[in-house]
């Protein structure tokens, strides 16, 4: 199979082309592999490759997307006898003796796996720019990030490494590389896919596992993949009328959707952004729809707040879990991590709990916003894509997290009210995905609007609980409206360029 031929299609495509046998899983297989070499050097998106061994893996007999070649993201998908670093040097031991959930189904489903995909540390920004495996760049400028924490997924797809793959979303890291990599990104509901056996939940439930896809329908068929829950998960969420596959062939009915585009923080959205939605607007009325200026009614900051309690709990957790099984030294963590530690390990444990509690006002204020419109509409991200580098903590900052963490100040940072600032420091880019994490709530960026140099913007809608089946019939009607597949040629010379 040549190139040009593997980068023409989709992972459903390959699969049935594979499964009509009019070419193998591992011709397949080859030209993903050789597609790799090409791209991968010059932007970093894999950071275990896994090539030989995916030539032995066994395929199921008449899986789904038998003999799909795919890419796991090295933060939760833990895979037996394989390192899950989280992208961390503290986790470098982390070596699961059993499969999860997702990735035992995404075998079950028939995916070949050809590695896993870089990420920052923990996950914990919206740039995949790790002191382990180094900066992954954006194929359609290599000089920008693909945003975070799926940014090493996000690249490899936007490249045509592979058609689909492995992502998970506690605060936008679907939808952020995918807003910034021009793909189709949903973060489904929450308990819509399992997170066992090791976990009950991720990020006590803000976080979600699915993947970033070039195309609506691959999104559709791995979730009918993945979703369901499995023996000992804390609930059961209503399951949908038939295959996601089938019903993303509908369409969908006549919507209305409440639209915005300010951020909830108050700081500043690029006037791309704002272009993008504006302008899905319009197609969304040329589509029968109905769109109004409308927002759910919450309290930003509450939020930014409420979220970055969330960030210092499950950091100072998964620090001491890291020096208790893998005996992992404060050198072994990035410097803006161990203070994110300081800040859960002083967090009083009622506020951490009153913070917790707060997610209820983010979910009635949306909960009533869903009782007049079926979706929401707004930018995905506030702002473009950053240059790699720009977003590293400055020297003079670097010195004072240091002295913060010698004095062990955390009690005083929490009560200087310099925890405001943090919040809008490291929000203020991505504002608008964080309440559907909070809410648990499903949302998807789709791509369809490009700058006048050619990046591309991503525009996030947001539906209730458990409707996934609204969201992936509108994108559906959005891709047919607006194709974008073509636009994937011209991170070629990008990529090619860096090289």
């Amino acid at each position: 199979m040549k190139e040009s031929e593997y980068l023409r299609f989709d992972a459903v495509a390959l699969a049935d082309l594979i499964r009509r046998k009019e070419i193998t899983a591992q011709e397949v297989c080859e030209a993903a592999t050789e597609r790799a070499a090409v791209a991968n050097p010059g932007l970093n998106a894999i950071c275990q490759p896994q090539f030989s061994e995916a030539f032995n893996q066994r395929v199921p007999v008449g899986a789904p997307l038998g003999g799909v070649p795919f890419l796991l993201k090295d933060l939760y998908q833990e895979q037996a006898g394989f390192a899950c670093t989280y992208g961390s040097r503290a986790l470098w031991n982390n070596v699961p003796g059993q499969d999860s959930e997702y990735v035992r189904r995404s075998r079950n489903g028939g995916l070949v796996f050809l590695g896993r995909t870089a990420t920052p540390e923990f996950g914990l920004k919206a740039v995949t720019e790790s002191a382990l495996w180094g900066p992954t760049r954006n194929p359609w400028n290599t000089d920008l990030t693909p945003g975070g924490s799926s940014g090493g997924s996000g690249a490899a797809v936007a490249a045509g490494i592979v058609p689909m793959a492995g992502a998970n979303d506690g605060g936008g890291s679907i939808r952020i590389p995918a807003a910034y990599c021009g793909l189709f990104g949903l973060k489904p509901s929450r308990g819509r896919i399992s997170a066992g056996p090791q976990e009950a939940e991720h990020w006590l439930g803000a976080s979600s596992d699915h993947v970033v896809t070039r195309t609506v329908r691959d999104s559709a068929a791995m979730l009918d993949v993945l979703a369901g829950p499995t023996s000992g998960d804390p609930f059961n969420i209503p399951q949908p009328s038939g295959r996601y596959t089938d019903l993303v062939q509908e369409i969908p009915r006549r919507l209305r959707i409440g639209l915005f585009t300010a951020s909830p923080f108050g700081t500043k959205v690029d006037p791309a952004c704002i272009e993008g939605v504006e302008s899905t607007a319009f197609m969304l009325e040329n589509l029968g729809h109905d769109v109004e200026i409308a927002k759910p009614e919450f309290d930003g900051m509450a939020l930014a707040k409420c979220y970055l309690g969330l960030y210092f709990g499950e950091v100072s957790a998964l620090m001491a879990k890291a020096r208790v099984d893998f005996g992992a030294k404060d050198a072994d963590f990035e410097l803006e991590t161990r203070l994110l530690g300081m800040l859960g390990k002083t967090l009083p444990l009622p506020e951490y709990v009153r913070l917790h509690q707060r997610w209820n006002e983010f979910s009635r204020a949306l909960g009533l916003f869903f009782e007049s419109y079926d979706l929401y509409l707004c930018p995905t991200t506030g702002q473009l894509p950053a240059r790699i580098g720009e977003l590293e903590t400055p020297a003079y900052l670097r010195l004072a997290s240091k002295l913060m963490l010698l004095l062990k100040a955390g009690r005083l940072v929490h009560k200087s009210g310099q925890v405001d600032e943090m919040a809008m420091e490291n929000l203020a880019r991505t504002p608008f995905t964080q309440l559907a994490n909070l809410t648990g709530t499903p949302a998807m960026s789709v791509p369809l609007y490009w700058t006048a140099e050619g990046l591309p913007v991503g525009v996030q809608f947001g539906a209730p609980h458990g409707d996934e089946t609204t969201l992936l019939q509108l994108a559906a009607q959005l891709e047919e409206a607006k194709p974008w597949f073509a636009h994937y040629e011209r991170t070629e010379r990008h990529y090619r360029y860096a090289l």
